[in-house]
């Protein structure tokens, strides 16, 4: 199947662009390279620098390489920034994602998968969190979020379009053989920013609250594979042949991992200290999120293939060692 990957050169976009390969598919990228990088993406893949609010020029893209699904990555997900500049996230996040919708519609591209987010959730009212769990999100980034949830129930309703919508917990490590992974500015991702603090990139860690109702004081996460989530990508395809389809599921491992244990995870990995201190609790951090993915291991048969938080380091060690600026 020929593949619109938009947001194909950021972290999760460009992962699954490889997948999408392995798969035997044929993915087309599409980024305006604001957080991408062009480096992400192998010289064989047709690539545009080109923005999908673009309506005129998205229609050119789609038809010109006879696109018959599209996923979308592209999007402004620091939680913070949303809450300080909300106007440009609902442009960015929301806005630009209608007029990919209007443009797919103008060209009969009728399958769409989206990178949606655990944060449309908000403050879990119960753990783990299955897809039954009330939306309510509580910062700007998890409303857009949702907004473009809601488009595209009311888009299959009219049936005009089929979606899978992908609700991610942390999205985590990097390709197995090291070639791309994490290259964020700025870095806001617990794992790499560990990482960078033991290898002296940066000073050292900061935890944001200790004294959390959790084990060891520290918020509990849910760490899955960036691969892991690009495989349930490609499975969802081949369940959008019928018009009007709407899909939801939660993508997470199920296992919670304190802040305390990564660090610990990381410094066995590396075999050297991650240098850290304590620092207060940020607004708006629940003291656990984790997934019940159950659903999506049910009805798409995907099951993790990085279970734990050893594995899952291991390759982001192995990319930051062999990239220690990223794609520069």
């Amino acid at each position: 199947m020929k593949v619109l990957v938009a947001g194909g050169a950021g972290y999760i976009g460009s992962h699954c662009v490889r997948q999408l390969q392995f798969a035997g598919h044929e993915p087309v990228v599409v980024d305006n390279l604001v957080y991408g990088h062009r480096g992400a993406v192998s010289q064989d893949v047709p690539f545009y620098q080109a923005d999908i609010g673009d309506v005129e020029e998205m229609e050119n893209i789609l038809r010109q390489n006879e696109v018959e699904a599209v996923m979308h990555f592209a999007a402004f997900c620091f939680v913070g920034e949303s809450v300080e500049k909300p106007l440009v996230y609902y442009k960015n996040n929301v806005i630009a994602t209608l007029n990919l919708l209007d443009a797919m519609q103008s060209t009969g591209v009728s399958k769409f998968i989206f990178s949606s987010t655990c944060a449309t959730y908000g403050d879990p009212l119960k753990l783990p969190m299955d897809e039954s769990t009330p939306q309510e999100p509580i910062n700007p980034y998890g409303n857009t979020k949702l907004a473009v949830e809601y488009a595209l129930h009311d888009l299959a309703k009219a049936g005009s379009l089929s979606f899978a919508a992908f609700r991610y917990f942390n999205a985590s490590g990097a390709a197995e053989d090291g070639s791309i992974g994490e290259d964020h500015s700025p870095e806001t991702h617990l794992i790499p920013l560990a990482v960078q603090a033991a290898t002296g990139q940066r000073p050292a860690l900061k935890v944001f609250g200790e004294d959390y109702v959790t084990p060891d004081g520290t918020c509990l996460r849910d760490y899955v594979h960036v691969d892991d989530l690009s495989r349930a990508h490609i499975l969802a395809l081949e369940k959008l042949e019928t018009p009007g389809t709407a899909l939801a599921y939660n993508l997470g491992t199920g296992v919670p991992q304190s802040v305390r244990q990564v660090i610990d995870t990381v410094s066995e990995v590396l075999e050297r200290p991650v240098p850290w201190e304590s620092a207060p609790r940020r607004a708006g951090d629940p003291p656990a999120l984790y997934a019940d993915a159950t659903k999506a291991q049910q009805e798409l048969g995907w099951e993790p293939k990085f279970k734990t938080l050893h594995p899952i380091i291991e390759t982001a060690w192995k990319w930051h060692k062999s990239h220690p600026h990223g794609f520069q």
